[in-house]
């Protein structure tokens, strides 16, 4: 039975400055771990800060990251960090993505790149360095979309980039399997965030919030507890994908 308890551990949390992330990574710390709060800009740096506080103020120990996860050298970095600060890593939880609804017939070659590498390169390498830091039964915890179950118009770069993540999660749960280390991908309905409203106009704002429960949409109040169930308890989930999006789609 893998340690169900996360006081002592450490957390590494990419997009952990605001938002799911920044919950997140305050849950976290108020559970006891010691949190790496990755993020991606300048623009996001006071956020992470306020996290950081945030997980001190709940009395464990927390450092901000700045880094591109495009880019694989700095995804090594963001977990060298937790190495060298903390001693080693237990939890890794990706919750980065970019949003973007445009049909394919108006999507440039520098969209299509930018969205894949963001949703699923980032996405890739995060899980593989995961894979080489973490202790013995670790967990991975990725973060996708319940578009994967939808068949839906306009958002062909986004659900596609993130496509990818299934696969990803379930060869990573066979490989890392000997050691223990749990991997799975969460994939909410439209959070009720800043990034969802650029993309929707009023009225689907409304279609969006009709097909689930309450006619709301997802809070990421409804996500966190889900990612911390599959960090301590579920651990016995590996290699799925969850669908917490109060029936927005399943499958």
């Amino acid at each position: 039975m893998s340690e169900q308890s996360l006081r002592g551990k450490v957390a590494v949390v990419g997009g952990g400055a605001k938002n799911l992330g920044g919950l997140l990574s305050a849950r976290l710390g108020e559970a006891g771990a010691k949190v790496v709060v990755h993020y991606h800009g300048d623009s996001s740096a006071p956020d992470a800060e306020k996290t950081v506080e945030a997980v001190r103020g709940a009395g464990s120990e927390a450092v901000a990251v700045q880094g591109d996860l495009t880019r694989v050298a700095e995804v090594r970095t963001l977990f060298d960090t937790a190495v060298d600060t903390f001693g080693g890593v237990d939890v890794a939880v990706n919750t980065t993505g970019m949003v973007l609804r445009k049909p394919i017939l108006e999507t440039s070659e520098e969209e299509y790149d930018r969205m894949f590498a963001i949703n699923a390169k980032a996405a890739y390498f995060f899980i593989q360095e995961a894979g080489r830091r973490l202790n013995d039964h670790g967990k991975i915890i990725s973060l996708g979309t319940s578009l994967l179950a939808a068949f839906t118009d306009g958002y062909s770069t986004y659900a596609g980039g993130k496509a990818p993540l299934e696969h990803f999660t379930r060869a990573a749960a066979k490989e890392f399997a000997d050691r223990g280390i749990s991997v799975n991908t969460v994939a909410p309905g439209p959070m009720d965030t800043p990034f969802f409203y650029p993309q929707e106009t009023p009225e689907r704002v409304r279609f969006h919030q009709s097909q689930a429960l309450g006619n709301q949409l997802t809070r990421i109040e409804d996500i966190v507890p889900v990612i911390m169930f599959l960090a301590t308890q579920g651990w016995w989930f590996t290699g799925q994908t969850l669908f917490p999006n109060g029936g927005y789609t399943t499958r």
